[in-house]
């Protein structure tokens, strides 16, 4: 338990919760100055408990270490590209490691550790489904402040978030661990910003789970206005979590663009690189682009709720169905960044179980970044119902169909 306890996992927490009252205090201080009201229905007032949340996490990263070398590089002080690492065994993973390899094991045990908090949330409320008359969330049932139908709702919503951004980290492990054995490289192109990546996805993950202490929320994982604007303070966790998750998906996707174009071994032409390769890179591409989008969507309601700011309120000349526009325009080419590793791994076993050459490797290669991109031009077929302008319809409808084209080229690939 020592080294548990002497750890840049367990240092960076403790820094959370110290940078979370931090940040939560300054609000309150301010707040008391100016005679508004300091405590909420959970002891602080909703903005304390989002820039504490926010501060908390800056904390973290600070506290667990990885922000170490930048740091003493801003004061002038000497940092080798070179870390000799002297954690042993299981210790490697809850502390701070440039190794590629390490870090993706911990992308894929954080990935994994979500997984089963996921899966437990829709085991609680999968049980009362599974027969008509099993119902133990009832109104009399108490639980953070929730009766048992919103706490039922919580653990819905808070469930397809979590295994999303669980599915996230796990894709993020396989090509940390991968794209640089496969390209001949001797580690990612930045491997502290690789390191600080994953240790993003930590305080985000935390933050979002505290939602379901802080009233949780029942607008399923979307958020979709009015009714995230008006749910409880779980809301805003909700979005403070996926907003610090996006810079760990958009931070580590830079750094895989870049190790592929710069870092392959020598007479590794684009070409020939491994199947998986050009997957990871269109992954990498939408992951790097899109995610600003959904950031800004959530970071809009997170305002619109602190500050009064109409940016989807009718009634202040604002408009719903723009949330949807930025949230779906990254959420359907997220689609994408879930698939394709995937068949970028089918496209590189089956050629070995059937023992023959993988046929039309240029169309397959380019057929992945062929998705990635027409990816970017479908996201309204989510949204056929949603009171958008009806002549959008049919573009969206071809364009839908359009991206089933290089999908097609894999799957007729595998075939011959």
């Amino acid at each position: 338990m020592k080294k548990f306890f002497t750890s840049a996992l367990f240092k960076g927490l403790v820094w959370q919760v110290i940078g979370f009252f931090i940040g939560a205090g300054l609000v309150t201080g301010i707040r008391a100055l100016m005679g508004l009201s300091t405590t909420d229905t959970f002891f602080f007032t909703e903005p304390a408990w989002v820039l504490g949340s926010f501060i908390g996490a800056i904390s973290f990263l600070v506290g667990c270490g990885v922000t170490a070398d930048w740091i003493k590089w801003a004061r002038g002080i000497e940092t080798h590209d070179e870390h000799e690492e002297h954690w042993h065994g299981w210790e490697k993973f809850i502390n701070v490691s440039f190794d590629h390899k390490v870090i993706g094991i911990q992308y894929t045990l954080i990935a994994l550790a979500l997984l089963a908090i996921g899966g437990t949330f829709a085991l609680i409320f999968r049980t009362e489904l599974a027969a008509s008359q099993l119902q133990f969330l009832t109104t009399e049932f108490q639980l953070f402040g929730q009766n048992g139908p919103q706490l039922y709702n919580t653990l819905m919503s808070l469930h397809g978030i979590v295994m999303i951004i669980s599915i996230l980290l796990g894709i993020s492990g396989i090509i940390n661990y991968a794209v640089p054995l496969l390209i001949g490289a001797a580690d990612m192109s930045f491997p502290r910003l690789n390191a600080f990546s994953y240790w993003i996805a930590v305080p985000a993950a935390v933050t979002l789970i505290s939602s379901l202490f802080l009233g949780g929320f029942d607008t399923g994982w979307t958020g979709y206005p009015p009714l995230s604007s008006r749910a409880p303070v779980g809301m805003q966790m909700f979005f403070m979590g996926v907003f610090i998750a996006g810079w760990s998906s958009i931070l580590g996707a830079l750094n895989v663009v870049v190790t592929v174009i710069r870092m392959r071994a020598k007479g590794m032409a684009a070409m020939k690189m491994p199947i998986f390769v050009w997957a990871s890179l269109a992954t990498s591409i939408i992951a790097m682009t899109a995610t600003q989008f959904i950031g800004l969507a959530f970071q809009l309601v997170m305002f619109q709720r602190l500050f009064g700011m109409g940016f989807f309120d009718p009634s202040k000349g604002g408009n719903p169905v723009l949330f949807q526009h930025l949230f779906w325009f990254y959420s359907h080419p997220a689609v994408y960044v879930f698939i394709l590793p995937g068949l970028g791994v089918i496209s590189e076993l089956l050629p070995v179980f059937v023992r023959k050459p993988l046929y039309g490797y240029r169309w397959i290669a380019m057929s992945s970044i062929g998705i990635a991109l027409v990816g970017f031009v479908v996201w309204a077929h989510h949204m056929f119902t949603s009171g958008m302008n009806e002549y959008l319809r049919v573009p969206f409808m071809y364009s839908t169909l359009l991206v089933s084209v290089p999908t097609g080229v894999k799957f007729f690939s595998w075939v011959a």
